[in-house]
């Protein structure tokens, strides 16, 4: 088994986490992995955890904090990647979960070996774009340009969904972390079947940390904020909406990013009523027993997430959550505040009901189905059944 991915394991995002826990559970299950992604580098590469599984390719960085990195595919790197794992055990299935140069080079290495693909589609690319470059279209050309010269393709298409469709044409089974997002691949004809398996928690952290009586630190109650701090996650608007509330609570945020200073620039400027806290990054575990302490957690993208993994963790450990994309709301079913559109005030007035809710000792109690249906135990079985599947149909 080789997973392909756009950025190194250790790196920040929801991806990364769902891949180590992946591996880690198919690992135990007594599979043998290698993940294929572009070597890190910077302070953040030093700190990282090693691990021998990991194949680094050569990269460059491509962000200012130097956290990520891509690798160009290419015959340079085709020719490195195969004398890398001739020295590797044998590969039965490509594992690609990635959207660019990661799923490049993970679509070549299968065609040369003839090995079959399970593409996890991870990223609502058009979104993606959308709210990251200046001109989106004309990005989004050159990425399809780009990809058709990269991996060998037939469809014409310049949007989004033609870019996606090209990879589920060399897929032996396309999955998704949402039923939401399954249906918008099959309903754009991305792949006639998609198969839905949500990333999961952690069994065993889970339980650790629902063992462990959560910490109160304030009697006001404690909204968090996590992810990545960049424009597609709607942060600026969601500090907007704490100073526009007027909440009396403790607003915390976790994680990092390029808005990072922008961020606490707004928050100097709009001198909001709650106290905000940067907290910075944490580990896996210590995010688990932050979102555990939580009286609520705070998801404001809308349209980007293929899932959302914030308020599915929350509702795992019991943290109901503010949910400003219907979609995934949809998807938890209950125990959510819904924002009723993409306004500042809208979202203001949400977190006003939240937090008086909580105050009042009636905070809403997340879909008990969730915890079941979000272990990873369960996940990696499911996604151990969609590879035995491909293989039989080789």
């Amino acid at each position: 088994m080789v997973f392909f991915g756009d950025q190194h394991l250790e790196s920040l995002g929801g991806a990364q986490v769902s891949m180590r826990l992946q591996k880690t559970y198919l690992e135990r299950a007594g599979h043998t992995v290698t993940v294929v992604a572009p070597r890190m580098h910077g302070r953040r590469a030093r700190e990282a955890r090693k691990d021998a599984a990991y194949l680094d390719l050569p990269s460059v960085p491509v962000t200012f904090d130097r956290e990520y990195a891509m690798t160009w595919p290419g015959r340079r790197t085709d020719r490195w990647l195969d004398r890398a794992m001739a020295e590797r055990p044998a590969v039965d299935v490509v594992h690609v979960q990635a959207d660019f140069w990661g799923a490049f080079i993970g679509h070549r290495f299968a065609e040369r070996h003839g090995l079959p693909v399970v593409h996890t589609m991870h990223n609502r690319v058009d979104v993606g774009i959308e709210a990251t470059a200046p001109f989106p279209g004309l990005v989004m050309r050159m990425l399809n340009a780009w990809q058709r010269r990269a991996v060998r393709a037939e469809d014409g298409g310049t949007d989004g969904w033609a870019y996606l469709r090209r990879f589920a044409q060399h897929s032996a089974a396309v999955t998704a972390p949402s039923a939401h997002f399954a249906d918008r691949l099959e309903q754009h004809g991305v792949s006639e079947r998609v198969d839905v398996i949500w990333n999961g928690i952690d069994d065993r952290i889970r339980a650790e940390v629902l063992t462990a009586a959560p910490v109160r630190t304030s009697e006001r109650p404690h909204i968090l904020w996590l992810g990545r701090m960049s424009p597609e996650k709607r942060l600026l608007p969601f500090l907007e909406a704490v100073a526009e509330s007027g909440i009396d609570a403790d607003v915390e945020l976790l994680g990092g990013g390029g808005q990072l200073r922008a961020a606490q620039r707004l928050v100097a400027k709009r001198r909001p009523a709650a106290s905000v806290v940067f907290a910075g990054r944490m580990s896996y575990a210590d995010t688990l027993r932050k979102i555990a302490r939580a009286d609520a957690v705070v998801q404001t993208s809308i349209g980007f997430e293929t899932q959302g993994m914030t308020v599915f963790e929350a509702a795992t450990l019991g943290t109901p959550a503010v949910v400003s994309d219907p979609d995934i709301g949809a998807e938890l079913e209950s125990g959510f505040w819904p924002v009723a559109d993409a306004s500042v005030s809208a979202l203001a007035s949400t977190l006003r009901t939240a937090v008086a809710d909580i105050a009042a000792g009636r905070p809403l109690q997340p879909n008990p189905e969730v915890a079941h249906r979000f272990l990873q135990s369960s996940r990696t079985a499911a996604m151990i059944e969609v590879y035995e599947r491909v293989l039989e149909n080789r």
